[in-house]
């Protein structure tokens, strides 16, 4: 048997419903599950084409080409498309498409990222399939979410039912690297929220245990810098009255502070760069800090820069108020000052958010499938979607199951994109039907 064929044999073997399963779904829906698995080589060509062209968040040109590629697969699925320039928020832009349906059903936004953390200068560039995987630059995240999503469109045409669905999608451009100021980045996004009743982020499917896993949480990401001042002088003058305790003393104090103090369910912090000294700086992209000094100097300045995570706007209240405090409490003869950057707001547990996991496992059942339980919000980053949660209830992980996301190797399971387009394309159909 040819190779291609024993691939697509292979695929049939492994994304084929059980009987009973099939008895489960409406005459759409079997229709449905058949059209994706049908589909899947196209969708892996698809896939191939959009990794193969680099899209680094800064790759502008790539992200355009990448954003020309999408415009055409959903033009042709029956959307009508836009392209969002980004030039205010230094970034290429993003798709925004509609599809206009009977105007009954919930309304649903879609949300995935044209863009990659592989910019040109990566050594990792290039599609390779090994048998049911395949890896490459983005090849899960996002741009086999973007494909997981045209499959479950694509499988609604077919089988009529996304005549009457009211979808509007947002790609953004920038998801791994988000322009600024937010607020022009992020404007069409937060826009189409406020229009959704409900939201699906196709990033990738998490397993925990073996089991896929709903998730209708994200913690936020907010990076924060802390600088610490003090009086310099002779090394042998530290800690008197005069000369206090130097600056990298109290930027530990502060650090140490925070270990002790700040702790609590849902939250992670994270120094990541520091620098201390007679003198001392950050270069502007925030990546490399220098410091300049000797041993018998008290240092005058120490930076450091981190982040912080949290599950919902209260809890991210309440922790840069104790950051806030303990960085005021300075020691003698020295000062600090904490500045908190733009970051993904979070995207709390809901019972609306519940409500559409609970959907998804009915369409679990009626495929054969076992119960995705709720994911522990500790084990997934930010996401785009939590820029639409204070609006609208929502679903993450619509993707496919990938390992080595953001690092050369990065590995998309194929046959996952199956799954997860039958999940999307039955859940899409059954929510686009529920009255608003």
């Amino acid at each position: 048997m040819p190779a291609k064929l024993l691939i697509c044999a292979m695929f049939l073997a492994t994304t084929a419903l059980p009987v009973a399963a099939q008895a489960r779904l409406s005459p759409q829906e079997a229709r449905m599950t058949s059209v994706v698995a049908a589909e899947q080589e196209r969708s892996i060509a698809l896939l191939e084409r959009l990794v193969n062209v680099n899209s680094g968040s800064m790759n502008l040109k790539g992200v355009e080409e990448v954003g020309r590629m999408m415009r055409a697969e959903l033009e042709a699925v029956g959307f009508k498309v836009r392209w969002v320039p980004m030039a205010a928020a230094g970034r290429a832009g993003h798709i925004v498409a509609t599809h206009q349906g009977s105007g009954r059903g919930k309304r649903l936004l879609l949300i995935a990222h044209l863009d990659t953390v592989f910019e040109p200068h990566s050594p990792f560039q290039t599609f390779v399939r090994k048998g049911d995987k395949a890896e490459g630059p983005g090849v899960a995240d996002d741009k086999g979410g973007m494909v997981v999503m045209l499959s479950a469109l694509r499988a609604m045409r077919a089988a009529g039912t996304l005549d009457a669905a009211d979808i509007e999608i947002v790609l953004t451009g920038d998801e791994e690297e988000t322009g600024t100021p937010v607020e022009i980045a992020r404007a069409d996004l937060v826009a189409a929220g406020k229009r959704a009743d409900i939201a699906l982020d196709f990033e990738g499917l998490v397993r925990d245990g073996g089991r896929d896993m709903g998730s209708i949480a994200r913690r936020s990401s907010y990076s924060w810098t802390l600088t610490a001042t003090g009086k310099s002088g002779h090394s042998s003058l530290i800690f008197n009255d005069e000369y206090g305790d130097g600056a990298i003393n109290e930027l530990a104090r502060i650090i140490t502070a925070f270990r002790k103090e700040l702790p609590e369910p849902n939250l992670t912090f994270n120094v990541g760069l520091i620098a201390g000294g007679a003198e001392a700086s950050v270069d502007a992209g925030g990546a490399r800090v220098a410091a300049t000094g000797k041993t018998n100097i008290i240092p005058a300045i120490a930076i450091a820069k981190g982040d912080f995570r949290t599950l919902s706007d209260d809890q991210t209240a309440r922790v840069r108020q104790k950051m806030e405090a303990i960085v005021s409490a300075h020691v003698s003869r020295t000062h600090a000052r904490i500045v908190f950057e733009e970051g993904y707001p979070s995207m709390a547990p809901t019972a609306g958010n519940r409500a559409i996991l609970a959907s998804l496992n009915g369409v679990n059942r009626d495929l054969g499938l076992p119960e995705m339980p709720e994911l522990d919000p500790l084990k997934r980053g930010a996401g785009d979607i939590s820029f639409v949660a204070r609006d609208v209830d929502g679903l993450a992980g619509l993707g496919p199951f990938s390992t080595g996301d953001h690092a050369p190797g990065e590995t998309v399971d194929l046959p996952s994109m199956v799954t997860q387009a039958r999940r999307a394309a039955i859940l899409m159909t059954r929510l686009s039907r529920q009255p608003r």
